[in-house]
Order: structure tokens, then C-alpha cells, then sequence
């Protein structure tokens, strides 16, 4: 049984989706996490794993590999309690017994948290999932 109230209709999905590249033995899984509109949990779920199995998707990189993202399943799946507005909480965890020394590995510094760390250059080391098309395109003449 669950415990959603009929009003709130806003959920947090986190699809898992794994990425293989032809000839490469390593995987690139990535969390894809999502803001969906449902009228229950049963109907956000259906919504969810559409949502994975559309995002599906194959294509040539410009090594000329073929590259494939596979919708592996949610992570998690869990209800908006607030309206959605400036500050609206949107997810909470709870830990108990938590000493200073682990609260502090909690915290990240201003400069690396996500919005504010620099672009990094490409990992040549990790798989080249870009797609042969898009890289194309970006080289093309007519956009230099």
C-alpha cells in the first residue's frame, strides 16, 4: 500500500541505461534522473519504463563502432511532496548516527560542485560513445 496523497502528481525517476561500444569490453551506465507528471505511483511507473525503453537507441560513433544505450531498469522511483517552486523539496534522505567526520565527507566545496566545475576535455581512455553523425555535422564547413 502506498502512502501518496491523490494531489500530488510530480515524480523523481532515476532510469539506469547502459551504454556498450562495438569492440570495447568495458560499459558506460549512465543515471538519467527525471521529473514526471502521473496520477499515481502505478501510472508513474508505467510512464518511467516507457520513458527507459524510448531512450533506447543505436548508432555508428566515428570510429564507425556501432554504439548501443539499453534502458536497464529504475534506480529509484519517488513522489514530489511539494509544489513545484523556487526551493519546493524535491527528495530527502535520512541517516541516523552519523559522526562528524562522515558529515563532513558529505559536504563538497563550492568549487566542484557540478555547476560550477570547469568543462573537462574528452577521456580519450573511456569508450567513444559520440555519434559519427552529430560529430559530422559539428565539423561540417558551412558551421565554421
Amino acid at each position: 500500500m502506498t502512502n501518496i496523497r491523490d494531489r500530488e502528481h510530480w515524480y523523481i525517476a532515476e532510469l539506469v541505461m547502459e551504454c556498450r561500444v562495438q569492440g570495447d569490453p568495458r560499459n558506460v551506465v549512465h543515471v538519467n534522473i527525471v521529473l514526471l507528471n502521473a496520477n499515481s505511483p502505478e501510472a508513474v511507473f508505467e510512464k518511467a519504463q516507457q520513458l527507459g525503453l524510448d531512450s533506447e537507441d543505436s548508432y555508428l560513433n566515428p570510429e564507425h563502432q556501432t554504439v548501443t544505450f539499453t534502458y536497464r531498469g529504475l534506480r529509484d522511483l519517488n513522489v514530489v511532496h511539494d509544489q513545484l517552486e523556487d526551493g519546493a523539496e524535491l527528495m530527502f534522505e535520512e541517516k541516523i548516527g552519523v559522526s562528524e567526520e562522515k558529515l563532513q565527507a558529505m559536504l563538497t566545496p563550492k568549487s566542484q560542485l557540478a555547476v560550477f566545475r570547469p568543462w573537462e576535455l574528452r577521456d580519450w581512455t573511456k569508450p567513444d560513445y559520440s555519434c559519427q553523425e552529430i560529430m559530422d555535422e559539428v565539423r561540417s564547413p558551412k558551421l565554421l
